[in-house]
């Protein structure tokens, strides 16, 4: 389908690989928005509001669903996905995920009736046997490739 961007609607949004020294990640639960097959793990981060950069609104969305004062270092990746909804107009999700470290604040949600329940720092090995979304898949791959060009 070869759609001119006027024709389809687009959501860009943010969001932060942060990994500590113990190769855990800090990752926030979507409780699914109301549906809850739809609830699993993600990475911190979520959509750009219109008027901020995608720094700002990826350091915002960080704190609401960590608690967590965070820095960007360096963008690691980038995303993008499209579908058709239901009803609708063709949908194009675009994210940006950045290399991050914590900065200040404390673990604990601050977003209030939002979609993010709880943040936790789990295992980076124990990926495998959670249900977690594939942005963090995408983050991680980015990550592992920095490393070992590093190396």
């Amino acid at each position: 389908m070869d759609l001119h961007f006027s024709e389809y609607d687009t959501r860009l949004a943010g969001y932060a690989v942060i990994v500590n020294d113990s190769n855990e990640i800090l990752l926030s639960w979507f409780n699914g928005g109301g549906e809850p097959s739809r609830a699993l793990w993600t990475l911190p981060g979520g959509g750009i509001d219109y008027d901020e950069s995608i720094e700002a609104g990826t350091v915002r969305e960080i704190r609401e669903e960590t608690g967590f004062d965070a820095e960007l270092l360096r963008p690691l990746t980038t995303h993008s996905f499209t579908e058709k909804r239901r009803g609708g107009r063709p949908f194009k999700g675009v994210r940006v995920v950045y290399l991050a470290e914590i900065v200040g604040g404390t673990l604990g949600t601050l977003e209030v009736d939002g979609t993010t329940d709880r943040a936790e720092w789990i295992s980076v090995a124990a990926l495998s046997r959670i249900r977690h979304a594939r942005i963090i898949d995408v983050g991680l791959d980015a990550w592992r490739a920095e490393r070992a060009q590093q190396r």
